[in-house]
């Protein structure tokens, strides 16, 4: 496993962090503990809880207790509660608050590392809500703030330099306005996570090939035979016939590519799934990889990501 600084923190986590769900509780408690165990296996020290089951904290909780504390680095997203109706947002103080009180109850963690805030609209976020974030981490339940999210509002709370963390979409098809906002937070020394890395436009060969309607030939008349050198070229269809690499596993070593980002957030509800997408950090791309990347990038394929 590979470490980064985590921006100002003085904080070093692993360069990918177990990131669980709903969809990783719903296997139970033994499962989320089986994940957890295959992270810390592959050195994993950074781990975000991104769910509302009460399950996930209290079985990471539960799990990480065979290590010293001061060695893991946990998160979770706050701001999204179940409530009779599903699940709802709220960013209320009382929300907020309750939400870490709970996960720390659940889990015995003592603290959690970093709180992040999930994709909160310009008007969604009291400034009662901030101060009462900021007045637990001074009580030191918290130590870092973070905002978390794609919409336009992220570019506001980043250059507000209210929080300490950017968690943002970062993937191969990331255009130039999720990079500059990458950029920005690192200006003003945030540490920067990313999710998303696999999108699900590229998730299988026949959406990989298709993407932007490039079953254009040279000079883009008609569709190159299935023969052809051409075949291929300038589309993610090489996502999908890399020899001992899935498509899942290239997006990551992409995005591993940034030196910028301090962890990358990697879903997962099985624990041998979780265990090769770990090796990835140790293997290099191969030879030829990054310029399939760049040609798809800046292709037909890429032009609706620009």
């Amino acid at each position: 496993m590979r470490y980064r600084p985590f921006g100002r923190s003085g904080v070093t986590t692993s360069a990918i962090a177990l990131c669980l769900t709903d969809a990783a509780a719903r296997k139970g408690a033994e499962q989320v503990q089986a994940l957890v165990f295959a992270a810390l296996e592959a050195g994993v020290n950074a781990y975000h809880i991104a769910g509302v089951d009460p399950v996930l904290p209290e079985a990471l909780g539960r799990a990480l207790s065979v290590v010293e504390r001061n060695l893991v680095f946990v998160s979770m997203h706050a701001g999204i509660a179940r409530g009779r109706m599903g699940l709802t947002r709220d960013f209320s103080p009382e929300a907020l608050t309750l939400a870490i009180d709970q996960a720390l109850n659940a889990s015995g963690l003592g603290h959690i590392d970093l709180i992040t805030l999930d994709n909160p609209g310009s008007e969604e976020l009291p400034r009662a809500s901030l101060e009462a974030l900021k007045a637990i981490r001074a009580s030191g339940r918290i130590t870092l703030l973070g905002v978390a999210g794609d919409n336009d509002a992220m570019d506001a709370y980043v250059s507000a330099n209210a929080f300490d963390v950017l968690v943002t979409p970062y993937h191969l098809r990331s255009g130039w306005k999720e990079r500059n906002r990458l950029k920005e937070a690192v200006g003003l020394d945030m540490g920067v996570v990313a999710y998303g890395f696999f999108p699900e436009e590229l998730s299988t060969p026949k959406k990989a090939d298709d993407l932007a309607g490039q079953k254009r030939g040279l000079f883009g008349l008609g569709k190159p035979r299935d023969d052809s050198p051409l075949q291929g070229m300038g589309t993610y269809a090489f996502l999908h016939q890399t020899p001992n690499w899935s498509a899942e596993q290239v997006c990551l070593a992409y995005a591993l590519t940034e030196p910028s980002l301090s962890t990358i957030l990697v879903e997962s509800v099985d624990p041998a799934h979780f265990a090769a997408l770990a090796a990835v950090p140790d293997r290099d791309m191969p030879p030829g990889l990054a310029a399939q990347v760049e040609m798809a990038r800046f292709g037909p394929a890429g032009a609706k990501s620009a």
